[in-house]
C-alpha cells in the first residue's frame, strides 16, 4: 500500500466546487498544511465550505482562500479576534460569506462524532448563549445540555511532522490540535508531511494517527519554521503591556500588576487554563508557583514564553505564544484538551471579558462592531464548572463600564464567573451580589462604585489590591 502522491496539485486535484474542506492548524501561524492550501488556491476551486479553528493570517494560512474569494461558507471558532480586522469579517459583513460560529471543543467533537458513526451528542457547552438558539436542549440529571449534530466533511487537509507510505502519522509537540479529529471526520484525508519516512520508521507507539484514517500523503514544500513576520501577526492578538489607564484623572493598575494580582489568587497544585489576550500575562508570574498550565491546543505543563530565536515552533499555548515545555509536560490533541476542561479536571480558568454582569454572566466573544466573532474555546472552558476569573479593564476605551447590571453583548456563559479582576478592583461574585473585596491604590471604594454600573456590596473595610 503506497499512499504517497507526487505533488500537492495532484493531491487536491479532485476537490470539486462546493466541497466541505476541513483545514487543521492553530492560531495565526502554527502548522497549517500550507503546501496543500497554496495548491488549492492555485487550483481556484470555488464555493468552498471551510471548517477550521480560524482562517489565520498571512500567505501560508487558509486566509488566502478567503482573499481569493473561494470560500462561500465558514464554520469556525473565530471569524476574527477583537481589534484585528480580517478578510472573513469583511465578507461576512457584506453578505458574501456565510458564517457558523462553533466553539472549539464542540467543533472537534462534531468531527470526531462523524468519524465514529455517532449522529449527535449532548453537551453543556453553549447553554444559554446564542450558540444554542434553535437547537434541542434537554435536562440530564438536572443539568441542561444542548444537542449538537455530527459534522462530516468531504476533505481534511492536515500537516504532520512525519508520515509513511501507509499513511501513519506522527505530529510534533503541541501541534496535533485539530488534526486527528478532522482526519476522522473526513471522507478523504490528505496529509502534508515535513518528512516522509519508510514504513516502520515510526515506532507503533509513536503513531499519533493510524494510516486507516489517511488517504494521501504529500511532501511539504513549505518549511514549518516561524518567521518574525508570522509571530508579529500572532502577537497582535495578545495583550500589550501598556501604560495604566486613567480614571478620574488617576491611573489604575497596569496590566502587569493586574496579572500579578490574578496570579496570587491561584491555589498551589492547581491546573489552570489561561485565555488569549490579557490572561496570558498571568503566566509571567508563575515561575515559583506550584501551578500547572493547560492549553486547549494540546499541552499540559508549559512554562514561560520565549523569543523566536530560542523557540521550538511546535511549542505554543492557546494564544499562539511560543513557550517552553516543563519537565513532566505532555502533548495531546484538542479532543483530549477539552475532555480535561469539560470533564472538570481543570481547576481554574482565566479569561478576558467584554462584559460581566451582576449575575456572573460573561460576554467575551462578540461586540456590535463585529460581523462574526471569536469564541475560541471559552464556551467549553466555562462549561466544565472550573473556578472562573475574568481579567479585564474596568471600562472600555470609550469609558463605558464593563461590570454591568446585565450584559448587553452575546453571552459566553451563564452564571459562570467567580471573580473579576480589573485595573480598579477585585470583585467576587456571590449569590447575594457583587462584593468589592479590594480597590486599586489611590482609589476609594465609593469612587470604584461610581465607575461600576452594577451595584456593589461594599464592606466596612476594603483593602488595597496587592
Amino acid at each position: 500500500m503506497d499512499k504517497i502522491v507526487s505533488s500537492a496539485a495532484d493531491a487536491i486535484a479532485d476537490i470539486t466546487p462546493g466541497a466541505v474542506v476541513a483545514i487543521a492548524g492553530f492560531g495565526v501561524p502554527h502548522r497549517w498544511p500550507s503546501t496543500l492550501v497554496i495548491a488549492l488556491r492555485e487550483a481556484g476551486t470555488s464555493d468552498l465550505t471551510v471548517v477550521c479553528n480560524a482562517l489565520g493570517m498571512g500567505p501560508l494560512s487558509p486566509h488566502i482562500l478567503a482573499e481569493n474569494r473561494q470560500v462561500s461558507r465558514l464554520i469556525a471558532a473565530f471569524s476574527t479576534v477583537a481589534g484585528m480586522p480580517s478578510v472573513a469579517e469583511e465578507q461576512i459583513a457584506a453578505g458574501q460569506m456565510a458564517f457558523e460560529l462553533v466553539p472549539q471543543g464542540t467543533l472537534v467533537e462534531r468531527l470526531r462524532a462523524a468519524g465514529a458513526g455517532i449522529g449527535a451528542f449532548y453537551t453543556r457547552t453553549g447553554v444559554g448563549t446564542p450558540v444554542a438558539d434553535g437547537k434541542e436542549t434537554r435536562e440530564i440529571d438536572g443539568v441542561p445540555y444542548v444537542l449538537e449534530t455530527a459534522l462530516p466533511v468531504d476533505v481534511a487537509l492536515i500537516r504532520a511532522r512525519q508520515a509513511d507510505a501507509a499513511g501513519n502519522v506522527a505530529f510534533a509537540g503541541a501541534s496535533q490540535n485539530f488534526a486527528p479529529s478532522f482526519a476522522r471526520g473526513a471522507s478523504l484525508t490528505i496529509v502534508e508531511a515535513d518528512e516522509i519516512v519508510p514504513i516502520g520508521a515510526i515506532p507503533p507507539e509513536r503513531v499519533d494517527l493510524p494510516g486507516i484514517f489517511v488517504d494521501r500523503v504529500v511532501a511539504s514544500a513549505v518549511g514549518s519554521a516561524l518567521t518574525p513576520q508570522m509571530m508579529a501577526a500572532a502577537q497582535r492578538q495578545q495583550a500589550p503591556i501598556d501604560q495604566a489607564r486613567s480614571y478620574l484623572g488617576r491611573p489604575g493598575l497596569s496590566r502587569e500588576l493586574m496579572a500579578l494580582r490574578t496570579a496570587r489568587l491561584l491555589r498551589p497544585g492547581s491546573y489552570v487554563n489561561l485565555g488569549i489576550g490579557m490572561p496570558t500575562l498571568v503566566g509571567n508570574f508563575l515561575f515559583e508557583s506550584d501551578v500547572t498550565l493547560h492549553a486547549e491546543n494540546g499541552i499540559l505543563g508549559y512554562g514561560a514564553s520565549v523569543d523566536l530565536e530560542q523557540a521550538d515552533p511546535d511549542l505554543y499555548n492557546a494564544g499562539g505564544q511560543l513557550v517552553t515545555a516543563l519537565p513532566g509536560a505532555s502533548f495531546f490533541d484538542s479532543v483530549a484538551a477539552f475532555e480535561m476542561a469539560r470533564g472538570g479536571h481543570v481547576d481554574t480558568v482565566i479569561l478576558g471579558g467584554f462584559q460581566v454582569d451582576a449575575a456572573g454572566n460573561l460576554a467575551n466573544w462578540s461586540t456590535p462592531q463585529m460581523a462574526g466573532g471569536g469564541v475560541g474555546g471559552a464556551m467549553d472552558l466555562v462549561a466544565g464548572g472550573a473556578e472562573l476569573i475574568v481579567l479585564m479593564e474596568h471600562a472600555d476605551r470609550g469609558g463605558n463600564p464593563k461590570v454591568l447590571r446585565q450584559c448587553s453583548y452575546p453571552l459566553t456563559g451563564v452564571g459562570c464567573v467567580d471573580v473579576i479582576v480589573t485595573d480598579l478592583a477585585l470583585i467576587r461574585v456571590t449569590p447575594g451580589g457583587l462584593v468589592l473585596e479590594e480597590v486599586a491604590p489611590g482609589f476609594t471604594p465609593q469612587e470604584v462604585a461610581s465607575l461600576t454600573d452594577a451595584p456593589l456590596i461594599v464592606p466596612d473595610t476594603v483593602p488595597d489590591m496587592v
